[in-house]
């Protein structure tokens, strides 16, 4: 059996790099199992666009064990890179007084997850 490797990107993720960066810390180099119920009972609202892109790696890491003809074991996955980036930038105005503008921006990020089979990682 070979090394099992598989990536899930989410691009303009409303959430800003910094707080996403707050939970990506928690699962790095993680069982998978164990990632999941992390994000699944963390406050933050980062959780859950992180949780939705490492469930999506898990679900690729499948279609590429069946395409290949290889045993799947969900338990042997492991999170080996997960990493945020920041994404484009929205910039809203809001009306200030004396007639200026007050800059706000809505900052986004992209979140890239990549799962592999335990015996390639250790």
């Amino acid at each position: 059996m070979g090394n099992l490797e598989a990536r899930a990107i989410a691009r303009r993720v409303r959430v800003t790099p910094r707080k996403a960066r707050r939970m990506v810390d928690l699962i790095r180099g993680k069982n998978v199992q164990d990632a999941r119920v992390v994000l699944q009972f963390a406050p933050q609202t980062a959780a859950k666009p992180v949780r939705k892109v490492v469930e999506s790696a898990i679900a690729n890491a499948h279609f590429l064990a069946e395409k290949s003809n290889q045993t799947f074991h969900e338990n042997n996955l492991v999170v080996k890179t997960i990493m945020v980036d920041e994404g484009a930038t929205m910039k809203r105005f809001r009306a200030r007084a004396q007639g200026r503008a007050g800059a706000i921006l809505k900052r986004t990020c992209q979140i890239t997850v990549v799962v592999s089979s335990e015996e390639g990682v250790r």
